[in-house]
């Protein structure tokens, strides 16, 4: 195949994505190692357009995963956004601000990308870590999650994926 030049006489290129475009494409490509058997949620802390941590939901580290042994919730019939207290699960907000930790970079001031909405639980500790933005894709059954974003001040918007029309 033959590259096309365009009308100013250099070879056109693919469009690049946006900045936004390709952090929440990095949280899909995260959310895979997920081993949630409901959700697989996949998040990506940047500042300054550099990529500070990546988490996805799953056991804590050294314990069984949900894949192998099942998920408590389900076999209780707990339905989505209840009774956190019951999933042995650490949310992919909470793996990319205790990543962040573990390897020395302060999450204050960055935005975090996510495949879907923080629950409640989440939107608290990134009130805390100073965390100034926030985009998501998918919906989570959690309505406090904006109340508290909003009085916090933090940036709080949906994506909307030009490639996926």
């Amino acid at each position: 195949m033959e590259n096309e030049t365009s009308s100013n006489g250099g070879i056109s290129q693919k469009q690049r994505p946006s900045w936004d475009e390709y952090f929440m494409t990095m949280c899909d490509l995260v959310a895979q190692r997920s081993t949630c058997q409901r959700r697989q949620v996949g998040a990506v802390l940047v500042r300054d357009r550099h990529i500070i941590a990546t988490g996805y939901n799953g056991a804590p580290t050294g314990l069984p995963h949900c894949l192998d042994v099942g998920c408590l919730r389900e076999d209780l019939g707990i339905p989505s956004g209840e009774r956190h207290e019951m999933c042995i699960g650490v949310h992919a907000e909470q793996n990319c601000l205790i990543q962040a930790a573990l390897h020395g970079s302060s999450p204050a001031g960055a935005t975090l990308y996510c495949t879907h909405q923080p629950c409640n639980l989440c939107a608290k500790m990134l009130v805390n870590a100073q965390i100034v933005r926030i985009v998501f894709r998918g919906d989570y059954p959690d309505p406090l999650t904006g109340k508290i974003i909003g009085q916090a001040g933090i940036k709080l918007e949906r994506f909307e994926d030009r490639s996926r029309e």
